[in-house]
């Protein structure tokens, strides 16, 4: 086990929730998930599925205590764990292919879709929708998913700085 790998994702994970917690409404009350863009770059850094689907989990239950969507514990759950899976297996063929700044590009822009998508169909499902499903996409998940794509690479930037730095105490 890897410490210093353990810790760096401790504090993505916690720069997600607390960036989660802090970021306005945008429409009906709903907000964009900046844990997802921070869950996406653990997965870019981390090639390990454990690793991964862990993240994955860890980032559903912080989602699910600072979601304000009525009922979405759960489907925060569900969709973290399923989309966690899904962007595992779609960063394997392109994991040594493609530079990490395109990988966080395309991993934030194509994990947000499947993330709203999977987070509206199990909302849908256990506690119902305020709006239809279309509306909520159209209005929700795709200016989510160009604020996600945006803030993940700058926040994919400014980690890889800090990164390098070396800290002398």
């Amino acid at each position: 086990m890897n410490i210093k790998k353990l810790v760096t994702n401790s504090l993505l994970l916690a720069i997600g929730a607390i960036l989660h917690q802090l970021t306005p409404p945008i429409v009906l009350g709903m907000k964009p998930d900046f844990s997802l863009a921070l869950l996406f770059i653990i997965m870019i850094f981390n090639d390990d599925y454990k690793t991964c689907i862990s993240s994955g989990i860890i980032a559903g239950i912080l989602s699910a205590v600072t979601t304000t969507f009525p009922g979405g514990q759960l489907p925060n759950i569900i969709d973290k764990f399923i989309t966690a899976n899904v962007m595992f297996l779609f960063l394997m063929p392109i994991r040594n292919i493609l530079n990490n700044q395109i990988k966080v590009l395309i991993t934030t822009a194509v994990g947000t879709i499947v993330s709203g998508t999977v987070f509206l169909s199990s909302a849908f499902f256990i506690v119902g929708l305020p709006t239809s499903f279309r509306v909520l996409f159209l209005s929700i998940v795709i200016p989510a998913c160009i604020i996600n794509t945006i803030v993940g690479a700058v926040l994919y930037n400014a980690i890889n700085i800090a990164s390098r730095r070396k800290i002398n105490i």
